[in-house]
């Protein structure tokens, strides 16, 4: 916690509006019963009363529509048929107040989106061009186990800046270059006292201690894929899903996308679209065929994919970040911890 600041929370306004100068700032505000990340300015305000918010902060570098390229189907236009880039916006952005557990889903998904073989240029133009301010949790959520999963509630790893709340002010801590230069640039901070930063590891600590992990993520590395694809228990678990897709939307690393193309008169747009794997439709070829019709292949895909094919090609843990919003939000309680309990047994 080198070099941490202290910030007043009643100062902490002005440090925004200070902050929206340079950067397009996106802060937890509330939205009904829950909380969003919205761009600061025009009434909304940051609003840090929460435990996490009911959508990840993924959208503002992956839209959940994208619109990738504009064209004319008007024959008497020069450029009719041609296909042109749609104007972006890649400029300076700050994601304010995001839990560490979302800062991890960005480097899990980065994988996906920056390859050897495969770049793709908007998402790593707009994660690039991001700063991440974190937020730890006092309080995790009853369904989080991001310790479980290379986390914790006050990670630091994949952040630029980490915040701690002391209840009366705010700790500032710096972990990147990008980070530091960011706090220095605040003017009239003081540095954090001894005592302070003795609170700040005791939240940790404590919040640490109040997490409920799902054990040793490891054990399906070793596990028999053909078995686990073939587990009997896989019917029973998708016995009560809906197939309705809140699981995948709300998910922090999801990244299945579907392209379409949406025509008005004689302009036409092609938009990326999330899309989900719980879905009849995901699979279907334009044969007519389906190799996912049954609702119980398609849980098993989701909780094979997540637990263990992203395990054994990557290497680098399973492709979930603890968050436990699939958990928080299914209308018929399945639970990704209770799942991967059925696999390592197997």
């Amino acid at each position: 916690m080198k070099d941490s600041k202290i910030i007043e929370k009643d100062r902490l306004e002005d440090v925004l509006n200070n902050l929206k100068e340079r950067y397009k700032v996106f802060v937890p505000s509330r939205d009904g019963d829950y909380h969003l990340f919205r761009p600061l300015g025009n009434g909304i305000r940051a609003d840090l009363n929460y435990q996490n918010s009911r959508l990840s902060p993924k959208g503002i570098i992956y839209p959940q529509s994208d619109r990738m390229f504009v064209y004319s189907i008007d024959p008497e236009e020069e450029d009719a048929f041609i296909m042109k880039e749609a104007e972006k916006d890649f400029s300076p952005q700050l994601i304010f107040g995001i839990r560490p557990c979302d800062a991890h889903a960005f480097n899990i998904v980065k994988v996906n989106f920056d390859t050897p073989e495969y770049k793709d240029p908007w998402w790593l133009k707009r994660f690039n061009s991001t700063l991440f301010i974190g937020f730890g949790c006092n309080n995790p959520c009853s369904t989080c186990f991001c310790t479980s999963v290379g986390g914790g509630p006050f990670h630091e790893q994949y952040l630029d800046v980490l915040m701690y709340d002391l209840g009366d002010k705010y700790i500032f801590s710096p972990i990147t270059d990008k980070g530091r230069e960011l706090i220095e640039g605040i003017e009239g901070l003081d540095s954090a006292s001894e005592s302070d930063l003795k609170k700040a590891k005791e939240l940790k600590q404590s919040a640490e201690a109040r997490i409920n992990g799902i054990g040793e993520v490891s054990l399906l590395k070793d596990k028999d894929t053909l078995s686990l694809f073939n587990a009997p228990f896989w019917e029973e678990v998708a016995f009560s899903c809906l197939n309705c897709g809140t699981c995948t939307f709300l998910c922090p690393t999801c990244w299945c996308f579907d392209i379409q193309d949406e025509v008005y008169k004689k302009e036409g747009d092609r938009i990326r679209n999330w899309d989900s794997c719980m879905f009849p439709l995901f699979t279907l070829h334009g044969s007519g065929h389906n190799p996912r019709d049954k609702k119980f292949q398609r849980v098993r895909q989701r909780f094979m994919h997540k637990l263990k094919y992203y395990l054994d090609r990557y290497g680098n843990g399973i492709q979930c970040s603890g968050c436990g919003r699939c958990v928080r939000y299914c209308p018929v309680n399945i639970d990704i911890r209770e799942v991967f309990n059925l696999m390592i047994q197997i």
